[in-house]
C-alpha cells in the first residue's frame, strides 16, 4: 500500500468513526431524554440525563487513555446532537412512543456503536486488545449506569440482563477483526450488528446469564 492508499483508508476510517461516534451520541441521547422525561424531569433536568448517557462513557474512556480534554466536552458536535435528540424526546414524544421499547431500543443501539467507537479509539491511542476491549464495554455502559443512578434505579449491568456482556462481545469482535486484518466497514458493521441483536433478543426473549444459587447452610 502506498502512501496515499494509507492516508485515504485512515481518513476514511476517522471519518467512519466519528459518524459512529455521533450516531451513538444520538441514540444514547435519544434513551436518556425519554427515560429522564418519563420519569417528571424538568427541560433541564432531561438535558442534563441526556448528556450523561450520550457522553459519560466517552468522557471515562478518553480519560483513561489520555485523550484530554474528552471529546464529549471539547467537541460542539456532541453537545449539537444531544440537543436535537432531546428537543426531539420533548416534541415529538408521540412519535417516538410509537417504536416499541422506545428506551430499550436506543439503548440497544448505542450499546452496539459505542462498544465498537469505544474500541477503536483506544487502539487508535496505541492501547493493547485487552484494554481496548474493556474500555470498549466501558465506553458502551457507562452512560447506562449513570442514567439509573441519577434516576435512582439499579444499574442495568447489576441485573441478570445481557447488557455488559453484548457491548464486550462487540467490542471484541472489533479488535479481533483489526488484529486479523479485516476490513473495516466488514469488522465494524459485523460486531455492531452481533452486539445490537443479542442485547435485543436478550431483552424480547427475557434471556439471563446464568445466577449463582445460594449457598444454603446446614441446620444448626
Amino acid at each position: 500500500m502506498n502512501v496515499y492508499d494509507w492516508a485515504l483508508s485512515s481518513l476514511n476510517d476517522r471519518h467512519l468513526f466519528t459518524v459512529l461516534d455521533l450516531a451513538g451520541t444520538f441514540a444514547f441521547a435519544l434513551s436518556g431524554a425519554v427515560a429522564a422525561r418519563n420519569r417528571g424531569l424538568d427541560w433541564f433536568g432531561v438535558v442534563a440525563i441526556a448528556f450523561a448517557v450520550a457522553c459519560g462513557g466517552g468522557v471515562l474512556r478518553d480519560l483513561c487513555i489520555g485523550a484530554v480534554p474528552p471529546a464529549g466536552l471539547a467537541d460542539w458536535r456532541y453537545l449539537t446532537v444531544v440537543l436535537v435528540a432531546t428537543a426531539m424526546a420533548l416534541a415529538a414524544h408521540t412519535l417516538v412512543e410509537r417504536l416499541a421499547h422506545p428506551v430499550m431500543l436506543f439503548d440497544s443501539i448505542g450499546l452496539g456503536l459505542f462498544a465498537v467507537t469505544g474500541a477503536q479509539k483506544a487502539m487508535a491511542f496505541g492501547q493493547n486488545a485487552e484494554v481496548a476491549i474493556l474500555l470498549g464495554m466501558v465506553t458502551a455502559v457507562g452512560g447506562g449506569v449513570l442514567r439509573d443512578v441519577l434516576l435512582n434505579r439499579v444499574p442495568v449491568i447489576l441485573r441478570r440482563e445481557i447488557y455488559a456482556s453484548a457491548a464486550l462481545l462487540g467490542a471484541a469482535i472489533e479488535v479481533a477483526g483489526q488484529m486479523l486484518g479485516w476490513q473495516s466497514d466488514l469488522r465494524t458493521w459485523c460486531a455492531l450488528a452481533v452486539c445490537f441483536v443479542l442485547r435485543y433478543l436478550s431483552v424480547h426473549y427475557r434471556w439471563h446469564l446464568p445466577r449463582a444459587a445460594p449457598r444454603r447452610l446446614p441446620p444448626d
